[in-house]
């Protein structure tokens, strides 16, 4: 690949390089071709002889094969600020909030100079909120091993604010959605529920999907409330659920009618974690609890006004990497959330999803990394771009190109776009393969295109009938 910045990118299954192409400008050309690929670009088998393709010709690549890693012993989804990004754009053409610095009355240098030169530690070209927070913390934590307290307490009311600012703007964005227009709202949400649902339908002899985020606001919450689906988390209770590290894998089945015994798993059952923390997650006296703050409120503040919470305060935010004052557990929860996503991801046939995630973490790529170093694990990334050129950096380096599967770029991973034409069937159950097979059946010349395994099984068969009779 050359230097220059493809529109769109795609690798999957045995294409040997990622294939680089662009939307053609005039549509009145040829209707029924909407790409080209770029001139001295690697050109794949599929596409030999061909000057332009369409989405059918996209989709006929893609779809059957994700559908297949959908299907793999362990499936997990890892979601970045991307997917609120796109379902916010749907619904109110907004991108939502965002994760711009903010200045400090004092020590305001000192704090951006080590936020900076955190992210480009990190990878990163520039600073952000989350390295800010990170870097007054510490410096606050610094400030009280110095004796000066009068410092420490200034910096400290001024991250109260910070931390209300940001969880104020994180809820804001979803208010944005909560009031968008009704039919955009909904086309947005119908989206969202295609989108989850085609990880959470797997068959009962598979793993439950894992989902993982490093958002902060509610918009998989509220996805999977509108599906049906049940989120399994660390939280335990109903009216302020509390963070539990022991982990007891406790999972939904039922009794089918007429059966004893015989438990089956629920559909629609997926794991969740959110790695980053929530704008909902509080620091109490007795551990992490999780606050009812509605989908689209307009403040965090009037939440903390209940017994138990008046002193947790916007200090005691759980946003990543805020710990609060719990200095013996600074890394908690967010210890027993990577702990989780790692143990998840990191074991044999095991397929990763990323979905609007820019591989800006580099305490999630290192787990990534890791679990390439499996060879029956795959990574597919999926992203809108790469404005900041890490995926591509980092495809490149880690040099594992069999195992990573690549759609960036609009012409794949537009929201609307990916849900409806690449994802697969949010639906795999025996009804499909029974009505399958008995279409082969019914066909009668057309059961010809069936594989050669599928007739080979079934001349064993009538053969063995034979033998008995």
């Amino acid at each position: 690949m050359s230097d220059f910045t493809p529109e769109n990118i795609l690798k999957v299954r045995d294409d040997r390089e990622p294939v680089c192409f662009k939307r053609i400008n005039d549509q009145d050309t040829n209707k029924s071709a909407e790409f080209e690929l770029y001139d001295g670009t690697f050109q794949p088998n599929w596409l030999q002889n061909v000057a332009n393709f369409n989405t059918r010709t996209l989709r006929e690549r893609i779809e059957p094969w994700l559908t297949a890693l959908f299907q793999s012993e362990h499936l997990s989804l890892l979601a970045g600020s991307g997917l609120s990004t796109a379902v916010s754009l749907m619904a109110t053409s907004k991108t939502g909030a965002g994760m711009n610095t903010v200045k400090f009355p004092k020590f305001n240098k000192e704090i951006n100079t080590a936020a900076l030169s955190s992210a480009k530690a990190a990878g990163r070209d520039g600073a952000n909120i989350e390295d800010q927070i990170r870097v007054a913390n510490e410096l606050i934590r610094g400030l009280e091993i110095l004796n000066r307290g009068e410092e420490a307490s200034t910096l400290q009311n001024r991250l109260k604010t910070v931390l209300m600012h940001f969880a104020n703007s994180v809820l804001a964005g979803e208010t944005a959605i909560a009031e968008a227009d009704q039919n955009k709202r909904e086309e947005a949400f119908n989206a969202l529920v295609t989108f989850l649902m085609s990880f959470a339908s797997r068959t009962g002899t598979r793993d439950r999907v894992n989902i993982f985020t490093t958002n902060y606001d509610r918009v998989i919450e509220i996805g999977a409330e509108l599906a049906g689906m049940h989120l399994l988390d660390r939280f335990v209770g109903s009216i302020s659920p509390i963070f539990r590290s022991s982990r007891l894998n406790l999972d939904m089945h039922y009794n089918p009618p007429g059966m004893r015994g015989e438990p089956r798993y629920l559909e629609g059952v997926a794991r969740y974690t959110k790695l980053h923390g929530s704008v909902d997650w509080v620091q109490t006296v007795d551990g992490i609890r999780r606050i009812g703050i509605p989908f689209g409120a307009k403040s965090v503040e009037p939440f903390f006004d209940v017994a138990g919470f008046s002193e947790s305060a916007a200090y005691k935010l759980m946003v990543y990497p805020n710990a609060a004052k719990d200095i013996e557990t600074a890394g908690y929860p967010y210890v027993d959330l990577f702990r989780d996503f790692a143990a998840a991801i990191c074991r044999p046939n095991s397929t990763l999803v990323t979905y609007g995630y820019s591989f800006g973490d580099d305490h999630i790529n290192r787990v990534i990394k890791d679990m390439l170093t499996i060879p029956s694990t795959h990574l597919v990334i999926i992203s809108y771009d790469d404005r900041l050129g890490r995926i591509m950096k980092t495809f490149k380096e880690w040099g594992r190109s069999a195992q990573t599967s690549l759609m960036i770029g609009p012409a794949l991973a537009d929201f609307s776009t990916l849900s409806t034409y690449y994802l697969p069937k949010p639906a795999i159950d025996k009804t499909t393969f029974r009505m399958s097979e008995l279409l082969r059946q019914r066909m009668g010349g057309a059961d010809d295109s069936s594989s050669q395994s599928d007739k080979s099984e079934k001349k064993a068969v009538t053969e063995g009938r034979e033998n008995k009779l």
